[in-house]
């Protein structure tokens, strides 16, 4: 499925089979999940994606020997700068992302760089392993950053979110969930998921909060999250993109809050989070799609349809 050019449908395409670089394999794709990052790219919220652009970034597939991996958002990075030498390569100036600057996994086939493939855990067959690639890691790092944080607040409870909150409490703290006004199929699940309390995301909760995550990728709902925190809390935005956060006076900020964003992910934070997800153990709920029913995937994720995360079936 390719993006001829942004805010257009994917197009079904037959495409030569990608020949591997120096350093890279071939990975035949056995199943790719859908992600709003996806739906950014695919809209123009993020500027010069590769044209002609094949999409997808949480990639399950597998080498010829046999080997199952999966592909994540940052697929290269040059290795040599100040943040790659300091294992933040997420940050690299020159680093190169999959299904934006590389072709992804909304296809047949893909060409990866294997020293940013990661070896996925046993125990989760293809389609519910290929949410972890991004949705799992991303939540992952954004949890990191909240520090130890007791009272966790979480705002959108779609795909990324419904694999933290798992997490989360077995990490022993304590959930909040935040869902847009009316959004009752949503609170439901996240009060399925274990949160204690789930409100709408203008709500105030019960107690205040050591810190929030925020997976919308609203503005408004950074003055609002700060609102909901105790003192020294963090307000963690997760998202790639997010619309431009309002004005908001200075008494928000003050008692030491933080507002911090969390940028792509490391192949450290890819380790270690699938070595814990078994241990967990983290489900992931999905809902599967054709590939050539990418852009109905697209849709439904967009008029926010999706309980957990969509994933492509090859």
């Amino acid at each position: 499925m390719v993006l001829p050019a942004p805010r257009e449908p994917l197009e079904l395409r037959d495409l030569p089979v990608p020949k591997p670089g120096p350093g890279q394999v071939l990975l035949r794709v056995r199943a790719c999940a859908v992600c709003r990052t996806d739906l950014h790219v695919v809209d123009g919220e993020l500027p010069h994606p590769k044209l002609r652009l094949v999409v997808g970034h949480q990639i399950v597939g597998e080498t010829d020997d046999g080997r199952r991996l999966g592909v994540p958002w940052l697929g290269w990075a040059d290795g040599t700068c100040r943040y790659c030498t300091s294992g933040r390569e997420n940050l690299c100036d020159r680093a190169r992302f999959t299904g934006y600057d590389l072709d992804g996994g909304y296809a047949e086939f893909v060409a990866a760089d294997e020293r940013y493939c990661l070896t996925l855990p046993d125990g989760y067959d293809d389609v519910h392993v290929a949410p972890l690639l991004c949705a799992g890691l991303i939540g992952y790092r954004a949890l990191r950053l909240a520090g130890d944080a007791e009272r966790l607040g979480l705002y959108g409870f779609g795909a990324s979110a419904h694999i933290v909150a798992q997490v989360a409490r077995h990490q022993g703290r304590r959930l909040f969930g935040f869902v847009r006004h009316g959004d009752e199929a949503a609170r439901a699940f996240a009060l399925d998921l274990g949160c204690e309390w789930a409100g709408w995301s203008d709500e105030l909760p019960p107690e205040q909060l050591d810190a929030a995550i925020l997976f919308a990728p609203a503005g408004e709902l950074v003055p609002a999250a700060l609102a909901a925190l105790a003192k020294g809390g963090t307000v963690v935005c997760a998202g790639i993109h997010m619309s431009d956060i309002p004005s908001f006076p200075y008494e928000l900020l003050w008692g030491e809050r933080s507002v911090r964003s969390v940028a792509n992910l490391t192949r450290r934070d890819g380790e270690e989070f699938l070595a814990l997800a078994p241990q967990v153990p983290v489900h992931t709920d999905i809902e599967t799609f054709e590939l050539e029913d990418a852009n109905d995937a697209l849709d439904r994720l967009r008029r926010g349809e999706v309980r957990g995360s969509a994933v492509l079936r090859l």
